[in-house]
């Protein structure tokens, strides 16, 4: 199949799947200038992608890709808390959010300036509608994974925080804790010369095989309980937050291909073998004996 068929198709899924969770979402959400809040921030969502694609296209670099997605999170956010409904809760969930995302850009962004590349877009970045349906993609998938957070923030309805607000904070802090540690450990781990071809099974990685990837989905879910009392209707769609982002890493682009890279790179050897045997894909457990 041709790039731009693939291309062209990619791009109805995604603005099929985006406008769906735009529908449902809007009903309830503050308008501004006429047009729903959350709509506006959709949009705005895949223009940022699109507008940064052009120059990293044309430079054919992968560089800024994370970094966008990172901050358009972020402006879409600040967009939300000035126009929206600027309650404790929504400002509860603007901050995790914040957070969140300055954190992991600035830990991909200088991840890629160490490596120099990233080995995704090899393949990809010098054919046009491959690389610009990456750009789209990452639009969507900041739109599913801050639907819920957007559409609390947005909404019309407010309530006081109150026990299920702090339990969502909760889950949150334990799930950015877990991703934030388990990524200085492996950026420690990386950065030692005497590691070099090796891999990593020590602090939480010797846990889980992907203890990152864990804390990221449980914060999101911390996130879906903080927003969860104000949704209403349709609302309850963008509850897709969590599910997308656990479906995102464990099925599609996070865990299955650094398993395929780890077993291409380490398959032979029976440290790993048995590192792979007896540590678990996901959730953490104590490790066992080796």
């Amino acid at each position: 199949m041709k790039p731009w068929i693939r291309a062209m198709i990619a791009h109805a899924i995604i603005f099929l799947l985006a406008g769906a969770v735009v529908l449902a979402a809007s009903p309830a959400s503050i308008q501004l200038a006429g047009w729903p809040l959350f709509a506006i921030c959709a949009v705005i969502g895949f223009a940022v992608q699109w507008v940064v694609f052009i120059p990293s296209y044309l430079a054919q670099t992968e560089h800024y890709f994370d970094l966008t997605g990172s901050l358009t999170y972020i402006t879409l956010v600040i967009i939300a808390l000035v126009y929206g409904n600027a309650d404790p809760r929504s400002l509860l969930l603007g901050v995790l959010v914040l957070i969140w995302a300055g954190r992991l850009g600035s830990f991909l962004f200088l991840r890629i300036r160490r490596a120099g590349k990233d080995p995704r877009f090899d393949a990809i970045k010098g054919i046009f509608p491959r690389f610009l349906s990456t750009w789209s993609l990452q639009g969507l998938w900041v739109l599913l994974t801050l639907a819920c957070a957007l559409a609390a923030m947005t909404g019309e309805q407010s309530q006081p925080l109150g026990l299920i607000g702090g339990i969502g904070f909760v889950v949150w802090l334990c799930g950015f804790a877990i991703e934030a540690v388990a990524d200085r450990q492996k950026n420690t781990f990386r950065t030692d010369p005497n590691n070099a071809g090796r891999f990593i099974q020590t602090g939480l990685w010797a846990w889980s095989r992907h203890p990152n990837y864990f804390g990221e989905i449980v914060l999101w879910f911390g996130v879906a309980i903080i927003a969860f009392p104000v949704l209403q209707g349709w609302q309850y769609v963008t509850l897709i937050s969590p599910v997308f982002v656990t479906v995102l890493l464990t099925r599609v682009s996070g865990v299955p291909l650094l398993e395929q890279r780890a077993d291409k790179e380490w398959g032979d050897n029976a440290e790993y073998q048995r590192y792979k045997a007896t540590t678990p894909s996901l959730i953490p457990r104590p490790p066992k004996n080796k």
